[in-house]
């Protein structure tokens, strides 16, 4: 299957791929009257979990066939069924059917509408192609996804196509550099003093960005198949951080010190040891929690990632550095 080919069919909703000849019983039904009702009508398509249903085909359990086999008869479908039942929404694509299978490791799901009813299964036969394309995707993406560039835009497609799904993540680059200039003009004063100030803001902007990579990579790397939480994208932030912290206190006094030694000038080695630390600070927590925030709100984080946790981050770190100078130049 063709990259173009798998995009499109990991977009299409999951209810055009369900079979819907799947073994239904009644939760009041005896284990060997459910056994007897399936040899009389058996489905055409493998048998993987027998689906209970109640009134209006309501979702109420699932039965995996060897305990419905090895169950004595008599006793009713209710006791031995599964009653947390992992259900895929009628609305969902067959990339988010192919993410609940690497989630949950189970070899057919069910499909419900809005009111838990029963529509069809999808089995995990159908989502192996997609799998594979999935996971050597990814891989791509995690690098490409730092310039704004989705692998299938790589592969390549119309040159307007490429356009129109690269060029308004650009736009985050674009805006952060404007802002960037501006915040770099309120600070003149500061620069003017102290044009030393501007010889090291390559290397902040550098060691910051750096980190926003790496964090933004991690974060990628451990959403793969997952949904983020609140408490997860907490918890991220915070690890994150004090790496973030302890990476830039390392790198702060190294350039620090070059700073010092080189230019004499203690109050801008102070700007730059601040600037560095703060600025790969805060780059961590936003490369950690970019990715996260824009899965949360169901948005592809490959590519609207890496343009706009770098353009915050160099925004941040030039506000945290320029401050600090005008601080203790003043």
């Amino acid at each position: 299957m063709t990259a173009p080919a798998a995009a499109s069919r990991l977009g299409e909703p999951v209810v055009r791929q369900m079979r819907t000849d799947v073994p239904r019983l009644a939760p009041d039904q005896t284990v060997g009257a459910a056994l007897a009702a399936v040899r009389s009508a058996p489905p055409a398509g493998r048998i993987v979990y027998f689906y209970v249903l109640g009134p209006d085909d309501r979702l109420e359990g699932v039965v995996p066939t060897r305990r419905l086999l090895l169950s004595p008869d008599t006793t009713p479908i209710r006791d031995i069924m599964v009653t947390r039942v992992v259900a895929i929404p009628a609305s969902a694509t067959v990339l988010e059917a192919c993410e609940f299978f690497l989630l949950h490791r189970l070899l057919a799901l069910p499909v419900v509408d809005d009111r838990r009813r029963m529509l069809g299964i999808v089995d995990v036969d159908l989502s192996t192609d997609e799998l594979v394309d999935i996971d050597r995707r990814e891989q791509l993406d995690d690098l490409f996804q730092l310039i704004g560039v989705h692998v299938e835009d790589f592969q390549p497609p119309a040159p307007w196509r490429a356009f129109q799904s690269r060029f308004p993540w650009l736009l985050a680059n674009i805006a952060g550099g404007i802002v960037a200039a501006f915040l770099t003009g309120l600070f003149q004063a500061e620069l003017e003093r102290a044009v030393t100030l501007a010889l090291f803001v390559p290397v902040v902007l550098a060691l910051a960005e750096s980190v926003a990579i790496q964090s933004l990579s991690i974060a990628l790397q451990r959403l793969q198949g997952r949904r983020p939480t609140p408490a997860g994208i907490l918890r991220a932030v915070r690890h994150e951080a004090v790496a973030g912290l302890l990476l830039g206190t390392a790198s702060a006094v190294i350039v620090a010190l070059v700073a010092l030694i080189w230019l004499g000038q203690s109050s801008v080695a102070a700007a730059v040891l601040g600037g560095i630390a703060g600025g790969m600070a805060t780059a961590a927590v936003v490369g950690a929690a970019m990715p996260n925030l824009v899965r949360l709100f169901a948005r592809e984080p490959q590519v609207a990632a890496g343009p706009v946790a770098l353009a915050a981050t160099d925004m941040a770190t030039l506000a945290i550095y320029f401050s600090l100078a005008r601080y203790l130049l003043g």
